[in-house]
């Protein structure tokens, strides 16, 4: 019997040891899991990453041609090579959270040259049916093809190759921010005045009519009734009438575009009652609010002045599309700059409105 408990005892031992070393290897996972990351070890060397980043320094091409060949689509058919997924995402994030009609307007990505958006103009008709007369036929629905053409768009930033050849130097983060800065000035300005040749077609290249005289092809306006300026008594009001210028349906999802002089301008308005109309977001990240609707900042729109349209309110989502192809490209060029290293970015983007009973316009005019 004491041969018996002695083995128990040596039995019940060891179980307690190894509960105790599990415990201790649980720990140790659990407080590796809470540490964060080391800013050098965030970033995923993934094969295409690590080709791309051998390329930019020193215009190896070996590993991106390698990955041609295992069939990943690295290198694009009309020259260049496509960028990594990191340096791609960094740049997409750096667009989107411009100041700029992409971060209000419908963004789509696309693989043809152009995007083709339908619009039903007017409502398919309905009616209402009894149970014994005969169901009359209702109007056909108005719908329009608006077709987005995409345009390319560059960027030509430089290094010198003493800067690459430096391996504390982030080729990749140095190359996507200088892309993506080049890029949102060049996308913010044609969303607004784009002529269309080119570039995308701007909200502000269309006619501005009356709204009482408003046809699809053009943007109603509603007028402050002050050359260049607002109303010296009840300035307010020419914004109210704006809001209520702009459908129900598309009044839900509203929001006013607007420089930063032009805000200025406006968030010193008060209604009757000595309120302010314009509410600084509460949190960081959100938008400053006018009447309730968010504002967004496009130093693009034109200034208060004369006959200006300085100010739109509508439903961008609804009343502008962007299409653009997910693919950005570089091109390494080492010869026409010696003895800095060109790079030559491009994308294909495009830009139009979808839905002119969308978006309205403040003039600054009497009329």
């Amino acid at each position: 019997m004491d041969d018996v408990a002695r083995e128990l005892s040596g039995f019940v031992s060891e179980m307690k040891e190894f509960r105790e070393g599990m415990e201790t290897r649980m720990t140790t996972i659990e407080t590796k899991g809470r540490r964060p990351m080391l800013a050098g070890a965030a970033k995923e060397e993934t094969p295409h990453r690590k080709a791309m980043g051998a390329y930019l320094r020193n215009g190896h091409e070996e590993g991106l041609r390698g990955l041609e060949g295992k069939g990943m689509t690295s290198v694009a058919a009309d020259g260049g090579y496509l960028v990594d997924p990191v340096t791609s995402d960094t740049v997409r994030a750096t667009l989107t959270g411009a100041a700029s009609l992409r971060g209000v307007a419908t963004v789509v990505n696309v693989e043809a040259t152009s995007f083709d958006v339908l619009v039903d103009r007017a409502d398919v008709g309905a009616g209402w049916a009894t149970e014994t007369d005969a169901f009359g036929e209702t109007e056909a629905p108005q719908v329009e093809r608006i077709s987005i053409p995409l345009h390319e768009l560059s960027a030509l930033p430089k290094a010198s190759q003493r800067l690459l050849d430096d391996a504390a130097f982030d080729v990749e983060a140095w190359l996507a921010g200088r892309i993506a800065d080049k890029f949102a000035r060049a996308e913010a300005d044609a969303f607004i005045n784009g002529d269309g040749v080119d570039k995308p077609t701007g909200v502000l290249t269309y006619p501005a009519v009356e709204e009482s005289a408003w046809a699809w092809g053009s943007l109603g306006y509603v007028a402050t009734g002050v050359d260049g300026d607002f109303a010296s008594i009840d300035a307010s009001d020419a914004i109210v009438d704006l809001v209520y210028a702009l459908g129900a349906r598309y009044r839900a999802n509203g929001s006013f575009v607007m420089n930063s002089k032009t805000a200025g301008a406006v968030r010193k308005m008060k209604d009757a009652d000595g309120r302010f109309l314009w509410s600084d977001g509460l949190q960081q990240g959100e938008p400053s609010r006018l009447m309730g609707y968010p504002v967004t900042i496009c130093e693009d729109m034109p200034d208060i002045a004369s006959g200006a349209t300085a100010i739109a309110f509508g439903d961008f989502a609804a009343g502008y599309t962007v299409a653009e192809r997910p693919d950005l490209r570089v091109l390494r060029d080492p010869f026409s700059a010696k003895p800095h290293v060109l790079f030559y970015a491009t994308k294909r983007v495009g830009g139009d409105v979808s839905d002119f009973a969308a978006i309205k316009l403040l003039k600054f005019a009497v009329a």
